[in-house]
């Protein structure tokens, strides 16, 4: 008994295979629909014809105009069209409108802060005898970064005493450690509300690309103006400056999170805030610390320049150094703060190896 083609015994179907011409015909009419796309050459043969182009243009122009008009609007900005000025004053007005306002809540951020974390840290540092602190570091350097750090970062802090700048050192280490437990505070919920929304994300990217990318010393005229002269303020513009990176590095390291998991925990009636705490931010840390590093690290440097407005420690050194030209005491803080940054920064990496080990273990 024959059988129509494409049918089994049974009487099912069975799926036809597209021949290798079939598919190729399939494949070109794809391609066909693809958008052109200029090869590089081409690109840049016509980007320099454009460009060449614009300069005979520019100087045919300056050839035909004579020497007194060049400062007309077809040379220079127009100045009628500036309107920094209106900005400027917005701005100012907005400042002004915040410190008369503003006040009590500044001052209380200022007690909390100064009252709160920085001076109890600073007067426990201060009060711990110099070779305790050298052993304390070398203790936690062992134990995150292994023991041949351990030895090294007990001789880099013991230059630094040396050096005579353990004291100072210790206030710098105040100040950042402050402005990271701030950061910690803020960056972490901002990082996970980013990364639960995209609006947000959205919203709070431009945000976080200005903060990162204007000047230092931006920051330190509203701190100043805000909570005046001190530490408070430097912790303040470290803050801003440094906040960042915790909040994009948490952001990534949850939308990274296998979409398996977190769908394996739904599937077993765990809520959303179950799966961020025992799976999300688990499976993150290690990006999350990642961040973490790399805001101890702006801190540290913005705390030396915020040195300027009265934050003390080794950036007051390297300030008086500027001062006077004195080359010798600049170099020594200098060599101070990058001992510190090197213990600072190999401890922070030990923590995220470390945190990378046991998720790896885990899984």
């Amino acid at each position: 008994m024959s059988m129509f083609i494409g049918e089994n015994p049974a009487g099912r179907s069975i799926p036809k295979k597209e021949s290798g011409a079939a598919k190729k015909g399939a494949g070109l009419g794809n391609k066909s629909k693809k958008q052109f796309k200029w090869p590089f050459i081409l690109k840049l043969a016509v980007s320099i014809m454009i460009f060449a182009g614009l300069m005979a243009a520019i100087l045919g122009l300056y050839a035909v105009m004579p020497v007194s008009e060049t400062g007309n609007a077809v040379i220079k900005y127009p100045e009628n069209w500036v309107f920094n000025w209106q900005v400027i004053g917005v701005i100012d007005r907005a400042i002004d409108w915040l410190i008369v306002n503003g006040d009590p809540i500044f001052s209380a951020i200022n007690v909390a802060i100064l009252r709160g974390i920085l001076i109890p840290l600073e007067n426990y540092f201060l009060w711990l005898p110099w070779w305790s602190v050298i052993l304390i570091i070398g203790l936690i350097s062992w134990f995150t970064a292994g023991k041949k750090f351990a030895i090294i970062s007990l001789f880099l802090v013991g230059l630094i005493a040396a050096m005579g700048l353990l004291d100072l050192a210790c206030e710098t280490l105040a100040i950042m450690l402050t402005s990271t437990i701030v950061c910690v505070i803020l960056g972490l919920p901002l990082g996970i509300i980013a990364a639960m929304s995209n609006f947000f994300d959205a919203v709070q990217r431009p945000v976080l690309d200005t903060m990162q990318t204007m000047p230092t010393f931006v920051y330190l005229i509203p701190a100043v103006m805000l909570f005046g002269l001190g530490k408070v303020p430097a912790v303040m513009a470290t803050v801003i400056y440094a906040l960042p990176p915790i909040i994009r590095l948490t952001s990534l390291g949850i939308r990274e999170v296998d979409a398996h998991l977190i769908e394996a925990a739904r599937s077993f009636g765990s809520t959303r805030l179950q799966i961020l705490t025992k799976v999300q931010l688990p499976m993150a840390l290690s990006s999350i610390l990642a961040g973490l590093n790399q805001t101890i690290m702006m801190a540290l440097g913005m705390v030396v320049i915020a040195s300027m407005i009265g934050a003390g420690g080794l950036g007051v050194e390297i300030h008086k150094a500027i001062i006077r030209l004195e080359v010798g005491r600049g170099t020594v803080a200098g060599i101070g703060i990058v001992f510190m940054a090197m213990v600072l920064d190999r401890v922070s990496q030990g923590i995220a190896r470390r945190s990378r080990v046991r998720s790896s273990i885990s899984q």
